[in-house]
């Protein structure tokens, strides 16, 4: 009876969980579009990284589907990624790129990964002249 019954709690957790996943996955898509299930993917690949400094500034770096890395300012809401230049800027038909979403979402969820700096190597990054050793 013990196996049974822990078959059926596994089972009633798994479908909680879908339940509980696919409801925030149409939320979130009702709301940012089709980036946003590009942006759980991003975090579910543990894609972000939050770098901070001693001085308390802090940036997410965020590795994308192609290899680069971008730094996002989840603050001021920038990414320097050309979706963000071209689809939120320029034409205005989205709020956030995926790189941008997956840092909030990531942060929002407690799954950045989680580098310190030295203030130097900080400015550094926020400069754009060198990435976090991710």
């Amino acid at each position: 009876m013990g196996s049974s019954l822990l078959s059926v709690a596994e089972q009633l957790l798994k479908d909680l969980q879908r339940t509980y996943s696919e409801t925030n996955q149409s939320r979130l898509r009702f709301v940012f579009g089709q980036c946003a299930l590009q942006a759980l993917d991003l975090v579910d690949q543990r894609s972000v990284t939050c770098v901070s400094s001693p001085s308390g500034r802090k940036a997410f770096q965020v590795l994308g589907g192609s290899g680069r890395l971008y730094t996002c300012f989840t603050s001021c809401h920038y990414c320097p990624c050309p979706a963000f230049s071209f689809s939120v800027l320029r034409r205005n038909e989205s709020l956030m790129c995926k790189h941008l979403l997956a840092a909030c979402l990531s942060q929002a969820m407690g799954l950045c990964q989680q580098e310190q700096v030295s203030d130097q190597q900080m400015t550094h990054i926020l400069s754009g002249q060198t990435e976090a050793s991710t």
